[in-house]
């Protein structure tokens, strides 16, 4: 058995064609993504705040 064995297998995520779709759904496409950005950017602000106020909860 190898270690490789017990990590759980987590299927690659294919890459979205853009080869049919139109400018404008294009553009759509690239408006979801960056909000996308901005809500995962604001997640991680979120957390960074947590973590700095434990931090300075615990600190001697």
């Amino acid at each position: 058995m190898d270690i490789d064995d017990l990590d759980p297998r987590v299927p690659k995520k294919t890459l979205k064609n853009l080869e049919p779709m139109a400018v404008a759904e294009l553009e759509e496409y690239i408006a979801a993504l960056k909000a996308e950005i901005a809500r995962v950017e604001a997640q991680i602000q979120a957390k960074r705040s947590q973590q700095k106020g434990a931090a300075s909860l615990f600190k001697f």
